[in-house]
């Protein structure tokens, strides 16, 4: 086997996460480590914290890209619209489990929700981190977002194009890619 093909054979799968998918996010993020937890949500959060975060994780216009490596969910992209700027807004937030960080995981889940973003009429796709969060910091970078540096924060803004059908054809692949592979396991 060539090294493309063992490269992409080990990809992780990513699709859209569904209602029946929030214990498997509730997984996830419990079994992230200390720092990743603090690097994702900004500072340190108990077990009971995401608990609740999942529970209410709320479907109304967001949406939930999972990384799936032999049926378990190892990473995730939020894309949370910020419903006082008009729906024209969103926050994009991404997790990692640590053994998987590294592989480009996280670049891929951030370029697919960049597309549901453009596909949804968003201009703006804001990413809040921690200054020493580097691995976001470095995806902001990669994608050409605008970077605004505080204290102890960063924001980088992605801003998008209108959606067309190159956009439109790429997310409708990765979802039907991402259903069929869900389904062949089964």
């Amino acid at each position: 086997m060539s090294q493309n093909s063992r490269t992409a054979a080990s990809r992780p799968a990513i699709r859209r996460l569904w209602p029946g998918d929030i214990p498997a996010f509730r997984d996830h993020l419990r079994r992230l480590d200390p720092v990743s937890r603090s690097m994702r949500f900004g500072g340190a959060v108990s077990d009971d914290f995401l608990e609740d975060y999942a529970a209410k994780w709320a479907p109304f216009g967001n949406l939930l890209l999972g990384a799936f490596d032999a049926g378990r969910l190892i990473g995730v992209a939020e894309l949370r619209m910020l419903l006082e700027a008009g729906g024209v807004s969103a926050e994009a937030a991404l997790s990692v489990e640590k053994p998987y960080q590294d592989r480009g995981i996280g670049d891929a889940l951030l370029s697919r929700l960049i597309v549901a973003a453009q596909n949804r009429g968003i201009r703006s796709l804001y990413m809040m981190c921690l200054s020493g969060n580097t691995r976001m910091r470095h995806l902001a970078h990669k994608h050409e977002a605008a970077m605004e540096f505080a204290e102890s924060e960063v924001k980088g803004t992605l801003h998008h194009t209108w959606p067309d059908v190159a956009s439109l054809t790429e997310e409708m692949l990765g979802e039907a890619f991402g259903f069929t592979r869900a389904l062949l396991r089964l």
